[in-house]
């Protein structure tokens, strides 16, 4: 009998966060292990690892992890490491990099407007150098603000874009608020929500997936198609290559460290493909998410902690 996959994000969720496993995921042979999801602890990790991705034809998102930061001046040192990342990006044009950010890392916990003074200075360089900005969606409690704060966005010229969850029921109601045009990071969802408010089964998020992509679509939004399933990046592929200049406007998405075979095979068949590159010593919170969204994750990290510890 299959599990709900929210009974199983849970399970594992609640392993994840007791002492022993982050002891031992915190080990250096717990970080080794990490690696394989993580490009690093540095911005050079993470250029070195778009470099690698970009001989292979394929673009990258970075991801300077962090969220839930405790004080103003935790927001600005995460403000400046963005800063930073888009300094490098607009060193290396011929990268093709984007950047990721989380609202609640530039101090959204505190209010919209603090997190927006962080987020301004942000917008204003990535414009100057042409390079893409997407916010990150975090836990349900927190869409509301990031939409508002994405209108505040879109009402100033900037082009950053959004991601949405297709786990939270909701986003079917969202995806006709956005601001028209806007740049759409199509996700199924990763926190751990209460079936009031997500989804419970993989059946119902992969049928909200496609439901909101082809919303999505028919709205002239751009899209990013950041999912490993094989079913629904089939389903995109055949929709899209029947379109005249679909690929102008959809692009693969996938995650670091996962499914590498997928990813240079859509490249190698000339689709566009961008990698979501997450570093910094903030990693923990991430990798238990990739632990919890893919039951194969799990087993990789748990059976190679166990290969190299002999």
């Amino acid at each position: 009998m299959r599990l709900p996959s929210s009974l199983l994000r849970s399970s594992i969720l609640r392993v994840s966060d007791h002492p022993w496993f982050r002891r031992l995921a915190g080990s250096r042979l717990g970080r080794r292990v990490a690696s394989r999801f993580v490009a690093g602890e540095t911005l050079a990790d993470a250029m070195t690892a778009a470099r690698e991705l970009r001989a292979a034809g394929i673009d990258a998102m970075l991801d300077h992890l962090g969220e839930n930061v405790e004080s103003p001046d935790q927001a600005l040192v995460a403000r400046a490491a963005y800063l930073s990342a888009l300094d490098s990006l607009a060193a290396e044009p011929g990268l093709g990099g984007a950047i990721s950010i989380k609202l609640t890392q530039l101090g959204l916990d505190d209010s919209i407007d603090d997190c927006w003074a962080n987020l301004v200075p942000i917008l204003d360089l990535a414009e100057a150098n042409g390079t893409l900005v997407m916010i990150d969606m975090e836990s349900h409690a927190y869409v509301d603000d990031t939409l508002e704060i994405l209108r505040r966005a879109a009402e100033r010229g900037s082009s950053a874009g959004v991601a949405l969850q297709a786990y939270l029921r909701r986003s079917e109601r969202d995806v006709f608020n956005l601001p028209p045009g806007i740049r759409v990071r199509l996700v199924k969802g990763a926190y751990l929500e209460h079936p009031d408010v997500a989804f419970a089964t993989k059946r119902e998020v992969d049928a909200s997936f496609a439901r909101l992509f082809s919303t999505l679509l028919t709205h002239g939004h751009p899209i990013d198609v950041a999912t490993h399933d094989p079913s629904l990046v089939e389903g995109v592929r055949k929709r899209v290559d029947d379109m005249p200049k679909g690929w102008s406007r959809v692009e693969f998405q996938m995650l670091y460290g996962v499914r590498r075979d997928q990813q240079s095979r859509l490249a190698g068949q000339g689709y566009p493909v961008r990698v979501y590159v997450p570093y910094g010593t903030e990693w923990y919170p991430y990798l238990t998410r990739r632990l919890a969204e893919r039951p194969a994750n799990l087993w990789f990290f748990l059976s190679n902690l166990l290969r190299f510890s002999r």
